[in-house]
């Protein structure tokens, strides 16, 4: 299959060669622009990228032990598939650690990042009404983001965003999902007052409920894709 006509430029990147293409190709399966089972030919990266094989092989292991490219010695090298189980155990990996972070959040934060959180929100909305649901899914993910960075432990969001790789790759599927994004804005704005009422206890509920609507929409997306998920 020959690659999308969108992949980004790796001249627009900072930093040694291996590692823009190794983002430049991150950054298009996270997006689905590369969709799972996908064969990735190190001659048409090369070509698309303008670059040698060195940086190409180089970037496919580290994207292979990211769990996001499969490499299959004297065959070939493809996009990872899903595996519904894992899936399901990223999310349940995500909801621990969202759930603390709120809770800790709730009782510890300041007024710049309850304006923070409100302003995402607000954008949020927007989005919504706008129906940008690419726009709204990266707000989404700031939102959670921020909350995580408001621990005031460095490592979170990095552990967080690590573990979770083929779940973010599985939610771009769910767009655009009717009516999802407006409850979801909802679900946020419920968080959000229990942050700001600083109640651990009603931040730990509304986040673990906000988190378990994903869960019931996991379950559908093997039947719906089944091309894209593994088969053993």
């Amino acid at each position: 299959m020959p690659l999308p006509d969108h992949i980004l430029d790796i001249n627009s990147l900072d930093g040694p060669l291996g590692q823009r293409v190794y983002t430049v190709l991150r950054t298009n399966i996270l997006e689905m622009a590369l969709k799972p089972g996908e064969i990735l030919r190190k001659g048409a990266l090369c070509d698309k990228l303008g670059v040698s094989r060195s940086p190409i092989a180089e970037a496919l292991g580290r994207l292979s032990s990211d769990g996001l490219v499969d490499i299959i010695p004297q065959s070939a090298t493809r996009v990872s598939r899903f595996s519904l189980a894992e899936l399901l155990e990223e999310n349940f990996l995500r909801e621990a650690v969202e759930v603390a972070a709120v809770a800790r959040v709730a009782s510890d934060h300041t007024d710049d990042q309850l304006t923070r959180l409100s302003r995402n929100l607000r954008f949020q909305a927007l989005l919504v009404e706008d129906e940008d649901f690419q726009g709204f899914f990266e707000a989404d993910l700031e939102f959670h983001e921020l909350i995580l960075s408001f621990t005031g432990f460095p490592k979170v969001n990095l552990v967080a965003e690590e573990m979770t790789l083929q779940l973010r790759r599985a939610r771009k599927l769910m767009l655009p999902d009717p009516g999802r994004p407006a409850q979801a804005v909802a679900e946020h704005q419920n968080i959000l007052k229990a942050i700001t009422a600083k109640d651990p206890d009603a931040a730990r509920t509304t986040m673990t409920r906000h988190l378990r609507q994903l869960t019931k929409r996991i379950a559908p997306l093997e039947r719906e894709y089944p091309d894209y998920f593994r088969t053993t």
